[in-house]
């Protein structure tokens, strides 16, 4: 048999193969298929109907065109909510990422026992936004709580943090912050991965070690700090528990603690405004979508690459 026969028979022999492969591949994918169109897409596009429409979930909705999007414009309380949000996004995820980065740092230079304390810093990642540790936060900045309690040894009277309109909105950022331990890894993944001849010829060349953090290891993570970014301006848009816990699901005190999602949640669930509360999830869809799509316009400025010139 002559070699282009040969050819044709591995290929005639291989593609039924290759068929019951693809095959096999799309039946392990059906489930995943259908969860994401019975789960997301279909709620999704249900919600988009929803909201142009009034709906109280004990009648049929009625089509209202444009109102929920009136009506947004002109309410205050959720201009007020959206301002609280911002504030909360814009203040703790930076903080967040400093804090992760810096104890990354410290971590990546080969302390004993590394991966116990790697265990120990994500463990907040994993609790922070549970019920659980919302009601520890509440009890820890109550009047009678721990933070007024160590105050007092120094002398300094504490205060209601949680009960506050000064300073309620305050110790979410801090449980927000203590909630590092997913970037710091992610960061310590980062550092792992720079390349060790760059600190060695620095060090030739007299270079300090704070010049080597912001000439080598900063422009090198910046990959890493941008891919952490995104997710945690994601994650803080959607933060509900924290102040659904600490404020008794009333985003008190004088609305200090009322996030944008609590918000929507009284308006959905609360007073059955359904209709509305669909308009305001497609708001918050297009803001955190606007948001992102910002960070990677702005990323080709600052986030440098390996395979860049």
């Amino acid at each position: 048999m002559s070699a282009l026969g040969e050819l044709r028979t591995l290929k005639g022999g291989s593609a039924p193969k290759g068929r019951r492969q693809n095959k096999a591949a799309y039946l392990f994918l059906l489930p995943w298929f259908l969860g994401l169109a019975v789960i997301t897409i279909g709620p999704m596009i249900s919600s988009l109907y929803l909201s142009f429409t009034k709906y109280n979930l004990l009648s049929p909705p009625k089509f209202t065109g444009l109102t929920n999007i009136e009506r947004m414009i002109e309410d205050e309380r959720l201009h007020h909510s959206l301002l609280v949000t911002f504030q909360y996004v814009f203040i703790s995820v930076p903080l967040q990422l400093a804090l992760a980065l810096l104890l990354a740092v410290v971590l990546d230079r080969g302390l004993r026992g590394l991966a116990i304390y790697r265990s120990v810093f994500y463990l907040p990642s994993l609790l922070g936004a549970s019920v659980a540790i919302a009601v520890l936060w509440r009890q820890l900045f109550g009047y009678d709580g721990l933070v007024n309690q160590v105050l007092a040894w120094f002398g300094i009277e504490g205060q209601g943090w949680i009960s506050s309109p000064d300073t309620a909105l305050g110790t979410l950022m801090i449980l927000n912050v203590w909630t590092f331990g997913s970037p710091m890894v992610i960061f310590l993944a980062g550092l792992r991965q720079i390349p060790t001849m760059y600190y060695e010829a620095a060090s030739v060349d007299g270079a300090s070690r704070w010049q080597q953090f912001w000439r080598i290891t900063m422009p090198m993570l910046t990959p890493i700090i941008f891919f952490n970014l995104i997710l945690q301006i994601i994650g803080a848009f959607q933060s509900f528990t924290q102040a659904f816990v600490v404020s008794g699901g009333t985003g008190g005190p004088v609305d200090s603690t009322l996030f944008y999602t609590l918000y929507l949640y009284q308006r959905g669930f609360t007073s059955l405004d359904m209709g509305y509360a669909s308009a305001m999830a497609w708001l918050l869809l297009v803001i955190i979508g606007a948001f992102t799509a910002l960070n990677f316009w702005a990323s080709k400025y600052w986030v440098f690459y390996d395979d860049q010139d």
